[in-house]
C-alpha cells in the first residue's frame, strides 16, 4: 500500500522520489517509466505511466501528490462531519467546487476542506473569498469525496425561500432592524461575517452565474429590499430578503471587494475575481449611496472566451462579408455604435479574434477589460490616477502595435489621437453611443472633428441591437394580428404564407419563451460620394439614404429578417429598434 506522506515530509520534491519513499516502487522501476514518458514526449505525466503499468493504484498517486503539494490526504469514509460545518457551505457551492467541509477552526478562523484534485487550487482562493475564513485542503480520493457529496447534500439544495426564513429567525440579524444609520464599525463587521448572510449571497451569486446573469442588483427601497438579475438584457425579480439585512449584504459585498465598509455616503467601485465551473468570472462591484441605503449592482464578466467569432454573431452572410473586408483595412477608423449593452465590446473581441495572428500586433484599451484573450496587449483603464483613454492612447502608440482598440470615444482629445493613428498606418477600432450608422457622423462633428479628417480616416460604423432568441425548447408557430404587424411596418400580404413564432415558456426558458440572444446589425461602408456628402455637412436623413443606396440594410430590415426566419418575435425587433426609426 506504501506509507501515507505526512503534511510537509514531501513537500516539493520529484514525484518519483515520493513514490520510491513510499515504498511504493524501486529505483529501477521509476527510471524505467521516465524513459517511456520521455520517448511519448513531455505532456504525458509520469504518474499516469505508473498507473498504466499497473505498479500503483489511482489513490497511491493521490497521496504521492498530496505530499509533493503539503497537503494531508483524509479518508472521508471514516468521517463523521458535524451538520455545524456542512452549513457552512450550501449544497450547490460543493458541488460547484467538489468539496466537502471537514472541520472549522474558530480560533485561527480556519476552515478545513476534502477536494479531490491537489492543483485546484482557484477553488481554495474562491471559497476564501465567498465563506470568509482562510481554506486549509486535504485530499480525497474521488469516489469518497462523491459519496460524500450525496451523503451530506443529499437532499434537495437549500433554496433560498428557506435560506431567508432562517435569517428572518435569526436573532442577531434582527436586532438591526431600523437601525440603518446607526450601526457602528464593530457590528458591521459582524454583519458582514453573519454564516446566513453569507450563504445567502453565495447562493444568489452562484444562482446568477449559473443562469447566465449580466447583472445582479441588490436594491433598498423604503419599505423593502429587491434582488433581481438580467438574463439576456431584461430583469427578474428574486424572492425578496428581509430588509434589514440590506446593510449585512452591502457589507459583505464590500469585504469581499477590498472595499472599505465603514465608508456608506460615497460610491464605491471594486471587484471580485471567482472560478465558476473552472471558467475565470469577474464580479465588477458598484455601491452607490441612495435615500435608503446601499444600491449594489455586481456586473458579471465571463472572462473565458465564449464564442468569440464573427460566425457566432448572428451576422447575415452579407453583413458579414462588409465586416470583413473593413477590418482587413489596412489603415482607418472602423467605429461599433449602440446603447449600453447591445454587445458592442463582443463585436470588437470577435473581430480583433479574427485579426490575432503572429503577424499582427494587438493592444486594446478598456475600462473594464472584459474577455482575457491570449496574443492581445490589453491594457486597463484607471482615471482616477490619470490614466484616461487619452493618456493611454498615445503611449500605445509609441508600442508599435498594428491595430488598436480604444474602449470608447468620449472626447475630442481621444477622437483626435485616434485619427492621428489612422492617419499614420494603424487600424483603430472603437465605440460610440449613437443610435445608428448615420448619426455617428453627427456625433463625431459635435466632438469638434473637422469634417476632412473624418473623411480622411473613417472606413466604416456598424450600428448593433440584441433581440433575444425564441426559446427552442418551447417555440410555437401563430398568426399575428395586423396590429402587430402594423408595429414593424407590415401588412398581411407581405407576411403571405410565411409562418412567424414565438416562444410559449417551459422550465428551459424560466418560462419566459426567449433562451439567449442574437445581434441585428446595420453597416455603413464610406464611399466617395458619402465623403463627399460628409465634407458638404449633409444631413443625417440624406446621408441615411446615400447609404442605403450604397448597399446599407438598417436595423429595422435585418429584424425583420430574424423574424421570418423564426429566430425572434416582432415584439423583440419592435423594442429594440425603436430609437432608430425616424
Amino acid at each position: 500500500m506504501g506509507k501515507m506522506p505526512s503534511a510537509n515530509q514531501f513537500k516539493g520534491r520529484q514525484l518519483g522520489r515520493i513514490l520510491i519513499k513510499m515504498g511504493l516502487l524501486t529505483r529501477d522501476k521509476v527510471h524505467e517509466c521516465l524513459e517511456v514518458q520521455e520517448k511519448r514526449g513531455g505532456g504525458v505525466k509520469l504518474g499516469q505511466i505508473c498507473i498504466e503499468k499497473g505498479l500503483i493504484t489511482k489513490k497511491n498517486l493521490l497521496n504521492a501528490l498530496a505530499g509533493q503539494r503539503g497537503m494531508e490526504c483524509v479518508e472521508l469514509d471514516s468521517l463523521e462531519i458535524p451538520k455545524g460545518v456542512l452549513d457552512l457551505l450550501p449544497a450547490q457551492m460543493a458541488k460547484t467546487y467538489r468539496v466537502v467541509p471537514l472541520a472549522l477552526d474558530d480560533r485561527k478562523n480556519v476552515l478545513s476542506i476534502a477536494m479531490d484534485n491537489p492543483d485546484n487550487f482557484r477553488a481554495t482562493d474562491d471559497l476564501s473569498t465567498l465563506v470568509g475564513y482562510t481554506i486549509e485542503a486535504k485530499i480525497a480520493d474521488s469516489d469518497s469525496l462523491d459519496m460524500a457529496i450525496n451523503k451530506y447534500y443529499s437532499e434537495e439544495d437549500s433554496s433560498l425561500n428557506d435560506l431567508i426564513g432562517e435569517i428572518e429567525g435569526d436573532s442577531v440579524l434582527t436586532e438591526f432592524q431600523g437601525r440603518d444609520q446607526s450601526i457602528d464599525l464593530d457590528e458591521l463587521k459582524e454583519l458582514a461575517e453573519s454564516n446566513p448572510v453569507k450563504k445567502l449571497l453565495n447562493l444568489v451569486l452562484l444562482q446568477a452565474i449559473r443562469d447566465k446573469a449580466s447583472d445582479i442588483h441588490f436594491e433598498p427601497f423604503e419599505d423593502e429590499f429587491k434582488m433581481r438579475y438580467r438574463i439576456d438584457g431584461v430583469l427578474y425579480e428574486m424572492i425578496p430578503p428581509p430588509k434589514h439585512i440590506a446593510v449585512a449584504l452591502s457589507s459583505r459585498i464590500k469585504v469581499m471587494a477590498n472595499l472599505d465598509i465603514a465608508e456608506r455616503r460615497l460610491p464605491q467601485d471594486g471587484r471580485i475575481p471567482l472560478v465558476v465551473g473552472g471558467n475565470p468570472v469577474d464580479l465588477r462591484v458598484s455601491v452607490l449611496p441612495t435615500m435608503f441605503g446601499e444600491s449594489v449592482v455586481l456586473r458579471v464578466l465571463d472572462r473565458s472566451m465564449v464564442d468569440l467569432s464573427l460566425d457566432m454573431l448572428g451576422l447575415r452572410d452579407r453583413e458579414k462579408q462588409m465586416v470583413e473586408q473593413l477590418i482587413r483595412k489596412p489603415n482607418g477608423i472602423v467605429i461599433v455604435t449602440g446603447p449600453t449593452g447591445s454587445g458592442k465590446t463582443t463585436t470588437l473581441y470577435s473581430a480583433l479574434k479574427e485579426l490575432n495572428d503572429v503577424q499582427t500586433k494587438i493592444i486594446t484599451t478598456e475600462n473594464p477589460v472584459e474577455y482575457d484573450i491570449d496574443g492581445l496587449i490589453q491594457v486597463q483603464m484607471r482615471p482616477e490616477i490619470g490614466l484616461t483613454f487619452a493618456k493611454c492612447l498615445r503611449s500605445i502608440l509609441r508600442q508599435d502595435p498594428d491595430v488598436v482598440m480604444v474602449g470608447e470615444i468620449r472626447d475630442l482629445e481621444t477622437a483626435q489621437i485616434a485619427i492621428q493613428a489612422s492617419l499614420t498606418g494603424h487600424l483603430v477600432f472603437t465605440t460610440v453611443h449613437t443610435n445608428d450608422a448615420p448619426s455617428t457622423l453627427a456625433r463625431l462633428i459635435d466632438l469638434g472633428l473637422e469634417t476632412f479628417l473624418i473623411t480622411a480616416t473613417l472606413e466604416g460604423v456598424l450600428a448593433q441591437r440584441l433581440v433575444r432568441r425564441i426559446c427552442l425548447n418551447c417555440k410555437t408557430a401563430f398568426e399575428p394580428t395586423e396590429e402587430m404587424l402594423m408595429e414593424v411596418g407590415l401588412t398581411p400580404e407581405d407576411v403571405g404564407d410565411k409562418q412567424l413564432y414565438y416562444g410559449r415558456g417551459c422550465d428551459l426558458c424560466n418560462n419566459t419563451g426567449y433562451k439567449g440572444r442574437v445581434g441585428i446589425y446595420e453597416i455603413m461602408a464610406l464611399n466617395d460620394e458619402m465623403r463627399d456628402l460628409i465634407m458638404n455637412k449633409a444631413s443625417t436623413n440624406v446621408l441615411r439614404e446615400a447609404a442605403k443606396r450604397n448597399g446599407m440594410r438598417v436595423l429595422r430590415e435585418n429584424g425583420l429578417a430574424l423574424i421570418f426566419e423564426g429566430v425572434t418575435t416582432i415584439e423583440e425587433v419592435v423594442r429594440e429598434t425603436l430609437a432608430a426609426e425616424e
